[in-house]
């Protein structure tokens, strides 16, 4: 019988799996993008950026800190992490694409989007929750509180279109 291991996923990736998908999330809220892909264009590219944008600050503080010159290990440590940021955000991005293909208005599918998104992060709350041995009633309490990052995306849908 083949055993398969659960990959072991640090602090940091899930902080940016969270951070990306509740930044995709807004920008899916915000945005006033004609089509769907153009939405899914513009979660991609702010993504992409925050992600760049972090990396740089990680490798101008090790510098300033460790007051020397990176080597290429360090560089390469620093660029090949964080993806968690852009990649978290692949299925609500799908649903997105999905249900606009079918024929879904483009206001409902971000709404189905940002649903999805929510879904995910009440997930990742009750993971959370698991991973530190909360009791039920603070599992419960840990996916509320990570899903109303969702639940004010869609709320900013709401008011802004």
């Amino acid at each position: 019988m083949l055993r398969v291991r659960a990959r072991r996923v640090d602090r940091e990736a899930t902080a940016d799996g969270i951070y990306g998908i509740i930044v995709s999330a807004a920008v899916m809220a915000a945005s006033h993008a004609r089509s769907a892909v153009a939405v899914a264009l513009s979660v991609l590219v702010t993504l992409i950026v925050y992600w760049a944008a972090e990396r740089y600050a990680g490798l101008l503080a090790e510098r300033i800190h460790e007051g020397h010159r990176l080597d290429r290990r360090q560089v390469r440590r620093h660029l090949t992490r964080g993806w968690e940021i852009v990649t978290a955000s692949w299925l609500p991005l799908l649903v997105l694409v999905l249900l606009r293909s079918v024929g879904t208005s483009l206001s409902a599918a971000i709404g189905w989007a940002l649903g999805c998104s929510t879904a995910l992060l009440c997930v990742a709350g009750w993971e959370m929750g698991r991973q530190s041995a909360l009791s039920t009633g603070e599992r419960l309490l840990s996916a509320a509180t990570a899903g109303m990052f969702g639940v004010l995306m869609i709320l900013l849908k709401a008011l802004l279109h």
